[in-house]
Order: C-alpha cells, then sequence, then structure tokens
C-alpha cells in the first residue's frame, strides 16, 4: 500500500499569512510641514485555497508537502499607499474532496464541481494606517493598527469517488473484470482476495457517446463497517455514488444471504447509503444454464432489480448497461 499512487487520504499543517501593519507615516513636503496622517493600510495575508480539478483523481501530489504556509501581507507606507496582499496559494484537488479540521473531525467543506474554490485557511487581515483614524478631536493620530496574525493548524483531506456507479462486493466477485469489459479501465485481476487495494474508476461507453462513471471499490469482507479488512478508508468512496450495484457470484453458497451482509455493512457504515438505487448482478453466469438460473431466481431479494451477467462470456453485458441508464436518467 506504501507504494500505490492512489492517496485519499493526507493530512496537512497549514498556516495563512499575517496581515500586513498600517503605516503611521505623517506626510512631510516642502510647502506642507504639518500635512497630517497619510499612513497607507497593510495588505491582507495569503489565503490558501482548495480548488476542484478534475484532471486529478488522487491526493498523491499532496502527500510529501506536510507543512504549508502563505506569504504574509506587506505593511501600508506613506502616500496612502496600501500594502501588498500576501500571495495566496492553491491547492488542486480532485472532485469529491472533503476538508475537515484534523482537531475535531469537524468537515468543513467538500469539493464537488471542476474550479470550485474554497478557503480553508484564511489570511490575516491588513491593519488600517494612521489615516483611518483622523478625527476633528486627533488631527494626528500616530498610531496604527496592527496585522491580523495568521491561522494555522492540521488539517484532513480525504477522496470519495465521485461515480455514477460503484461495484458493491466481496473480494474476488468480479468487480475487476466487469469493470475492465465495459470500459478503458485496467484494474489488476487475479484469482484471490483483496486484488483490489485502490479503487478504479472507468468511463462507460453507450449510444451516441453517452456515457457514465463507473467505479471498482475494494471488496468488502463482514466486518468492515467495524474497520476489519480495508474497513472505513473505502467504504466512504461509496457514499458518493448515484448506484450501487452488488456483485455476487454464480458460485456463492447462498445469493441472498451474501447480498444482505453487504448491505448490512453499508448501513453500519452510514444508514443514508441504503436511500440509493441498487442492482443485484448475479456474475460469472457463464457456469450456470437456463434451468440452474430458473431455480435462483425465487431465491433472490425482491424489491431489487437482478441481472445474470458475465465479463468473460459477455453474458448480459448490454442489458446492465441499459438498466443503469435507465435508472440514472429516472434520477435526473
Amino acid at each position: 500500500m506504501g507504494n500505490s499512487n492512489f492517496v485519499d487520504y493526507v493530512k496537512l499543517f497549514l498556516a495563512s499569512g499575517d496581515g500586513g501593519n498600517g503605516s503611521t507615516h505623517m506626510r512631510r513636503e516642502k510647502y506642507i510641514p504639518k500635512g497630517g496622517p497619510d499612513g497607507g493600510d497593510g495588505g491582507r495575508g495569503g489565503h490558501i485555497i482548495l480548488r476542484g480539478n478534475p484532471q486529478y483523481w488522487t491526493l498523491i501530489h499532496l502527500k510529501y508537502r506536510k507543512h504549508i504556509k502563505a506569504e504574509p501581507g506587506e505593511s501600508g507606507s506613506g502616500a496612502l499607499c496600501k500594502g501588498a496582499n500576501g500571495k495566496d496559494i492553491y491547492l488542486e484537488v480532485p472532485l469529491g474532496t472533503v476538508a475537515k479540521d484534523a482537531e475535531t473531525g469537524e468537515v468543513l467543506f467538500e469539493i464537488t464541481e471542476p474550479g470550485e474554490e474554497r478557503i480553508i485557511v484564511k489570511g490575516g487581515r491588513g491593519g488600517l494606517g494612521n489615516a483611518n483614524f483622523k478625527s476633528a478631536t486627533n488631527q494626528t493620530p500616530r498610531f496604527a493598527q496592527p496585522g491580523e496574525e495568521h491561522v494555522e493548524g492540521w488539517f484532513i483531506l480525504e477522496l470519495k469517488i465521485l461515480a455514477d456507479v460503484g461495484l458493491v462486493g466481496f473480494p474476488n466477485a468480479g468487480k475487476s473484470t466487469l469493470l475492465s469489459t465495459v470500459s478503458a479501465a485496467k484494474p489488476k485481476i487475479a484469482d484471490y482476495a483483496f486484488t483490489t487495494l485502490e479503487p478504479s474508476i472507468g468511463i462507460v461507453n453507450y449510444y451516441d457517446d453517452k456515457s457514465f462513471v463507473m467505479a471498482d471499490i475494494p471488496g468488502i469482507i463482514e466486518g468492515a463497517a467495524e474497520g476489519k479488512g480495508l474497513g472505513h478508508r473505502f467504504l466512504r468512496h461509496i457514499e458518493r455514488n448515484s448506484i450501487l450495484l452488488f456483485l455476487v457470484p454464480a458460485d456463492s453458497k447462498d445469493i441472498k444471504a451474501e447480498y444482505k451482509i453487504l448491505l448490512k455493512e453499508l448501513k453500519k457504515f452510514n444508514p443514508e447509503l441504503l436511500n440509493k438505487q441498487r442492482i443485484l448482478a448475479i456474475s460469472k453466469s457463464d457456469m450456470l444454464d437456463d434451468e440452474l438460473k430458473k431455480e435462483i431466481r425465487p431465491h433472490l431479494p425482491r424489491k431489487i432489480p437482478h441481472i445474470f451477467i458475465s465479463s468473460v462470456a459477455n453474458e448480459g453485458i448490454k442489458e446492465l448497461k441499459d438498466m443503469i441508464w435507465k435508472i440514472l436518467n429516472e434520477q435526473e
């Protein structure tokens, strides 16, 4: 895992810039010996801003930037000159990035739109110059406001994958094989559990240049909601999916029971996940004949559409895409 290019969690120490001090300058010119206060305001300290970038799909570019500090604002000067603002720092992040306060765990905001910008730490405000404090009773104020101090702290960025369809199933259920069949994605595929240690995303082409996004989420095991196996780290990716496509292999001892275990893990993690549209696909169905499928159907979960598929034999794949596209359009 340490060498993986997929990084969905980073902890960063962020510090904005201090505000510049206001100036206490007095106007002094050859023929104006007592020109009064003309001290300018200090500049604002630099913000640190997160910006949504659809070209990014991982937080790996921030993994080794543990400490990030923005520039301070410059102090004001005479002739009412305002100090320059400190340069803002923009951190490009994938869509679906959640920003949290590391100390309290509070969710600050989520980035979901391309180009969306949110300030995670604000720069200190610049202090007011002495020209702002001139009054009828104090014509020559010899004081100015100091700049506001910066904000700093530890913050957590977590990525929740944005996809139309999330594949849910136990390890080795055939999720990676399905994704490689319906899209150009090339996830690692092998005949053993936990081959998928990181989510894979594929664009599934439909008719007339239409498409939808499918994500292969690492396999769930019983107890995942308590953090067993890959646990919470990957369950959160499912929160962003419009449709949950459950895959249970045809050679499962009890398809309905396996589906219920998957459902129970999702409910324990976040009950709202059960409000999402669901489809049950019985994978590896090339090992079943029509008679066996007929025997299995009455024992499948009710109130959820099901379909028999085989990624290897390309069985039911077209019908599955039709089913997904219909549900996606019903949600609009």
